[in-house]
């Protein structure tokens, strides 16, 4: 996959990023954005896959498409579905073959050796032993005529099947692209949380030497120093704490996009990026999106087109089918006695037959085959239901957490305009005397939790609106977002 234009990126950016990417002509597997089911399963069935895995370089800063297109040829999920929309495709090209005729080779060589009885008036043995060598190449024709529609049943199923596993490989390749963005933003609020926690020992630190400079000047009592150093230790830990979930969140990423588990990845995240500032379709706009957009329902709609034709299929087997058969052959044959030789052959043979097959009975074989088959169907209808149900929840639910994630975002923000003012109005009074070290304490631990706020909550809404496009089926696709971004440089988004 390619990039058609560059784009700044740090986490709400991954929206465009996604939408922007398209696959190399000619590329080794199929990548995620195919516009339709027929158009993914025909990739898939004419793609060859890597022989390679990727390896990630340790000084190259990824952004998240570039992560993205690393993950679709190289996670195995991925790989797997593209394998199964593969064998989809493969099983129509089966079904269609049954409108063509079976042409088979044969070749027979036999020796047959029997003793043929005569009255001993004619013979005074009684008989003579008759060997008869024979050699006869053959070619057999049979063609399917008729069979009240079986065939074209299997092939619609075969198609409908295909046309699900394309449906499917697009589902894989989204759920892919979102486990990534998740894995990146982990990543990048496990950095941002190491980033606080430096800037929270800083200020540890500066409380702790307003401390000891108030004990040097008498204005302060050892117990105040020593609750400021066990804020600095806790400082310390917190840090520490961080960094190693950093590394770890590095190993997550990694294994995600498939390659090598390692903490060796850096990526690229641009702080100033904009963040998502509203939405651009109200609630009934993203369902009607999503139930007509998203890969997981168009897979079940070919799942019951599937049935419906496998229903097809078994109906059809009550009916007679017409069969035109022959073989073509050149016998040849010497057969010797123990009278002397007999007269040889070696002439062209040949048969032709037209038949009716009507099976009339078969101990309920194909009553029970009806009855499974239909079964199936109602099964995937009523899958169907739950799944509708299943999208319109999950867009409620990613519409009332982007809202939510606005909210928090900006309250995060608030916060820590007043945290910071609050300490540094405590830390200031303090050195003038005018309140104790407790107060100051109490600041800086407001403070703190108000940077690990602010963190969550910009990484949140930055997810929350990818996920409400992966909810609407619009992750790696070419419709517009739903979310737009807030106005950059006095600029217009």
């Amino acid at each position: 996959m390619q990039l058609r234009s560059k784009f700044s990126f740090t986490l709400m950016p991954l929206l465009f990023a996604l939408w922007i990417l398209s696959p190399l002509k000619g590329s080794p597997q199929c990548a995620g954005i195919a516009s339709t089911p027929r158009s993914a399963a025909d990739c898939a069935a004419h793609a060859v896959p890597l022989d390679k895995k990727a390896v990630l370089d340790p000084g190259h800063p990824y952004t998240l498409a570039e992560l993205i297109d690393i993950a679709e040829r190289n996670n195995p999920r991925t790989r797997v579905v593209w394998e199964l929309a593969k064998q989809r495709a493969d099983s129509l090209g089966v079904a269609k073959s049954a409108y063509y005729p079976v042409l088979a080779g044969l070749a027979i060589f036999a020796d047959q050796r029997f003793y043929a009885p005569f009255p001993r008036a004619l013979e005074s043995q009684g008989g003579n032993m008759i060997e008869t060598p024979l050699v006869q190449p053959e070619v057999t024709l049979e063609y399917l005529l008729f069979d009240f529609g079986k065939r074209e049943a299997k092939v619609d199923a075969a198609t409908a099947e295909k046309l699900a596993g394309g449906a499917n490989f697009i589902q894989a390749n989204q759920e892919v692209a979102f486990l990534v963005a998740s894995g990146y933003y982990k990543l990048l609020t496990a950095q941002e949380r190491l980033q606080a926690a430096k800037e929270t020992l800083k200020t540890a630190q500066t409380t702790q030497d307003a401390a000891e400079d108030q004990l040097t000047n008498g204005r302060s009592t050892l117990p105040d120093v020593l609750n400021a150093r066990a804020e600095t230790s806790q400082a310390v830990f917190d840090m520490e704490s961080a960094d190693g979930d950093e590394k770890i969140a590095r190993v997550s990423l990694t294994e995600t996009i498939g390659v090598e588990p390692s903490p060796d990845i850096i990526i690229d995240a641009q702080k100033n990026a904009p963040l998502p500032e509203s939405l651009t379709l109200s609630i009934n706009e993203l369902i009607d999106r999503a139930l007509a957009d998203r890969p997981d329902l168009m897979a079940q709609a070919a799942e019951i087109r599937a049935a419906d034709d496998e229903v097809r299929v078994a109906k059809a087997e009550y009916r007679p089918k017409i069969v035109l058969s022959g073989s073509a052959a050149q016998t040849s044959v010497w057969p010797t006695a123990d009278y002397g030789q007999l007269g040889a052959v070696s002439e062209p043979t040949w048969s032709a037959e037209l038949s009716v097959q009507w099976r009339i009975f078969d101990g309920g074989g194909r009553k029970n085959d009806l009855a499974i088959a239909e079964s199936k169907r109602r099964s995937a209808q009523d899958e169907m239901t739950a799944r509708h149900d299943e999208a319109t929840r999950e867009v409620w639910t990613a519409f009332i957490a982007f809202r939510t994630a606005q909210k928090k975002e900006q309250a995060a923000v608030a916060l820590l305009e007043s945290a910071n003012a609050s300490y540094s109005a405590s830390l200031d009074a303090y050195k003038y005397g005018v309140k104790n070290l407790v107060d100051v304490l109490t600041a800086e631990k407001q403070l703190a939790q108000a940077r690990l706020s602010g963190v969550s909550a910009r990484s949140q809404l930055l997810l929350e609106a990818v996920d409400l496009e992966f909810a609407t089926g619009n992750l790696l696709r070419s419709k517009p977002p739903a979310t737009k971004l807030q106005p950059q440089d006095g600029g217009k988004q």
